[in-house]
């Protein structure tokens, strides 16, 4: 096999798998190790990938996040079908935690008129919610943040440690081995003290978000009780999420979705 049919085999690899180690190669190819080290070496020189120690990752890709705004005009229809899903967590009495993402927006817009406690830092999430006689709400005050609209810093921290619910219902912009991560610190720190203060803390992200690592990490696997998406993940992550014991549901899915 020539040196560029198994380039080619290997960025082809990486995309189903995300990693290949050196022994990988050997294995596919019948390569000698020297063999696919040099290999690893031309892919790298034309910025394909990235070595790691014994092997190659591809490179991450940064994706601009819209303003709130304009992410509320994308809102599709498997995040409504996401949220739906979440919504039906909600029981009548429950104290619950909602962040600001827009797939925890679609769970908002579809809470039943049930006697439940919001608390939120999001604005919008907020005046959704008003609507609903039965939902009491408590918005944490804090800095506005005005191009995603959430109130952040220590005032919203120092609030949130005060309380005690039955769930969270946290969003992401990735999802991976590295936990749960997000492009902007300072939700990340307030999405973290939100998990801490959960006895259930349920996760809402859509496919897309799954095998990506954002710039702040702000909870590990083992932090999470269920991802709700609407497509099963690969094998390999769904092992991961088997080894932190996570429950997965997955929307379209017949029957009960319940992966584990």
């Amino acid at each position: 096999m020539y040196q560029e049919e198994r380039l080619i085999g290997v960025i082809q690899f990486l995309k189903e798998k995300r990693r290949i180690s050196i022994d990988q190669m050997c294995e596919m190819f019948d390569i000698s190790r020297d063999t696919a080290r040099r290999d690893l070496v031309k892919l790298e020189e034309r910025k394909a990938i990235v070595r790691t120690r014994g092997g190659a990752i591809l490179p991450r890709t940064h994706t601009a996040i819209q303003d709130y705004s304009n992410r509320l005009n994308t809102v599709s229809y498997e995040k409504q079908q996401i949220g739906s899903k979440a919504a039906s967590f909600i029981r009548a009495g429950d104290k619950i935690i909602l962040d600001t993402s827009t797939t925890v927006q679609a769970c908002a817009n579809q809470i039943p008129p049930l006697e439940v406690t919001v608390i939120t830092n999001s604005i919008h999430q907020a005046e959704i919610l008003s609507n609903l006689e039965s939902v009491s709400i408590q918005l944490l005050g804090g800095y506005l943040q005005k191009e995603h609209q959430f109130l952040y810093g220590a005032s919203v921290i120092e609030r949130l440690k005060k309380y005690h619910v039955d769930r969270a219902f946290i969003g992401v912009v990735g999802i991976s081995e590295a936990g749960l991560t997000i492009a902007h610190e300072e939700d990340g720190m307030v999405k973290r003290n939100m998990i801490k203060q959960a006895e259930q803390v349920i996760v809402l992200a859509d496919h897309t978000k799954f095998g990506v690592t954002e710039f702040f990490s702000f909870a590990d696997l083992n932090d999470v009780d269920v991802i709700i998406t609407d497509r099963l993940p690969d094998e390999d992550f769904r092992q991961c999420l088997n080894e932190a014991n996570v429950d997965l549901i997955v929307t379209e899915e017949e029957g009960p979705g319940i992966w584990t």
